[in-house]
């Protein structure tokens, strides 16, 4: 009688039910592990032959043979190390035998016998609870994070002695491990205390820039700010954060899948409570950004998902990395296809650039005379393509400060980026009952069939919009963006229609491109 033992894997965001045969046979010793495996699955022979005998079991003379089914999906990783090593302990009675029908293990073993964290448990304690499991054990280390999942028992276990004490009641060594519970209402309060951000009121001046960066926290629109060098345009990326609306508890989850399977999950304080601000140097590559690899990953748009991507010189990047942003940007997911595997992951992020207007940075200054000839400044805007741009709501101009503005220790009108975030968090919170029962949860989401429903405009705000279109041959894209940009206006001013003032100031945002 063989021994079956359930695990999991991830593939992309998905979760496949495993099962873990193995059988024993009186044949010359050897260790075989069939069912299309990686090689670090078939490495973890060694280990799990070193993990049981230095606990002090016996680790069978004979021939081992294991199958992961089904074995038509590749296996990768080291969390198959543990359901093994139970199959071949539950195989020669050193576990005693039970139903564990409805328990799945999931965990790598070190050399020691000691259990050692594992990435993508999140998802497949999510997964493994809707296929019907009741227990999943894990690494110690791993348990939080798993716990985030309710409705599942979550058993953390630290080496294999005391996963076997555990089971065998019967031992006089018997010791029962409590399942693990987390409050996930304290993590979530943790965002709350948090005093991690830059504050819009140390910003001097500049008070366009913020008013367009309130917009664009509020709907999730893409900004992009020009200015020359030393305007402030990195600190105000940076302050944007601070604005940003709490996570919903749907949103925690769905991000931290994202980045259990990145293994990036701090393991003491597991759920991920805030948006991500991912800033990315220009020399990255586009697979970093995009995602993929031999096993792919998410990459940097993932990352951002639900947050924001930060791309600082914006032009410096070459033009085939900001190529590649153009259907994440439109579809909201990212497809990596190889040639023996489809993976798509989500990446609903606002993008936000920063960049000089020319190479010397100083065309259109006030006070610093452009050095750059026509051709120059040509080919230094070249990179940004018609249909890039396309996809950026908000172009603003961040101009250099004054003399009087830079030496105010004061400024009076600054607001703290709290007030801002409050007209923010009003304006997303009015998207979120609006758009309940619609699977989205900003503007900037909205499709056309929703834009027909949920925007608006009376006869004289249509008027205005028309004429734009025709003064700046608007395209069929940029005409919905204007009216997405213009509803969250409208937002934050608690106004159920879109009126002509609104479109007036989104059309405002999008002439500057």
């Amino acid at each position: 009688m063989i021994s079956q033992i359930l695990t999991a894997c991830v593939i992309g965001l998905d979760v496949y039910k495993v099962l873990t045969e193995v059988d024993v046979n009186n044949s010359l010793p050897s260790v075989s592990i069939v069912g299309l495996p990686d090689t670090s699955v078939n490495e973890a022979k060694e280990r799990i032959r070193s993990a049981i005998k230095n606990s002090g079991f016996e680790f069978p003379n004979k021939k081992i043979v294991v199958n992961l089914a089904p074995a038509d999906i590749k296996k990768t990783g080291s969390g198959y190390d543990l359901p093994i090593a139970v199959g071949i302990l539950l195989k020669t009675n050193i576990i005693e035998q039970q139903d564990i029908s409805d328990t799945a293990f999931i965990g790598e073993l070190s050399l020691n016998g000691s259990l050692r964290a594992v990435t993508g448990v999140l998802p497949i304690a999510a997964g493994l609870k809707q296929q019907g499991i009741k227990t999943l054990i894990v690494p110690y280390d791993n348990a939080k994070e798993a716990a985030i999942i309710k409705g599942l028992d979550i058993i953390g276990v630290k080496n294999l002695v005391e996963l076997v004490n555990h089971f065998n009641k019967s031992s006089e060594n018997h010791k029962e491990i409590k399942p693990v519970y987390v409050n996930n209402e304290e993590y979530m309060d943790y965002e709350k205390n948090s005093d991690e951000y830059f504050d819009f009121k140390d910003v001097k001046g500049q008070l366009q820039a913020k008013r367009a960066m309130e917009i664009a926290a509020a709907g999730a629109h893409n900004l992009l700010m020009s200015g020359p060098p030393g305007s402030g345009k990195t600190l105000l990326a940076k302050c944007f954060a601070s604005i940003l609306p709490p996570l919903t508890f749907d949103e925690s989850i769905e991000l931290t899948k994202i980045y259990s399977i990145s293994g990036l999950i701090n393991s003491n304080r597991p759920l991920i409570v805030k948006r991500p601000f991912r800033s990315i140097h220009h020399t990255a590559s586009a697979i970093s950004i995009t995602g993929g690899g031999a096993n792919p990953k998410p990459g940097e748009i993932t990352l951002a998902h639900r947050g924001v991507l930060f791309l600082d010189e914006f032009v410096e990047f070459p033009r085939n990395v900001l190529e590649v942003l153009r259907q994440p940007i439109e579809d909201g997911k990212i497809v990596i296809a190889r040639a023996k595997t489809r993976l798509e992951f989500p990446c609903k992020f606002i993008l936000l650039g920063a960049m000089n207007p020319c190479p010397c940075g100083y065309l259109g200054d006030r006070e610093k005379q452009c050095t750059c000839s026509e051709y120059q400044i040509k080919q230094y805007r070249s990179k940004l393509s018609g249909p890039l741009l396309d996809r950026i709501d908000i172009v603003m101009e961040v101009p250099r400060l004054s003399a009087e503005e830079l030496a105010l220790q004061n400024d009076n009108k600054a607001e703290s980026s709290e007030k801002i975030r409050q007209r923010v968090v009003l304006a997303r919170n009015i998207q979120l009952e609006r758009y309940k029962n619609t699977g989205i949860y900003t503007n900037s989401e909205l499709t056309p069939k929703l834009i027909k429903k949920y925007c608006h405009l009376d006869e004289a705000a249509s008027s205005l919009l028309k004429e734009a279109v025709r003064k700046f041959s608007m395209s069929a894209r940029a005409y919905d963006r204007v009216l997405k940009l213009s509803r969250t206006i409208a937002d934050l001013e608690q106004s159920e229609n879109i009126n002509v003032k609104h479109i007036a100031q989104a059309v405002q945002y999008r002439t500057n491109i």
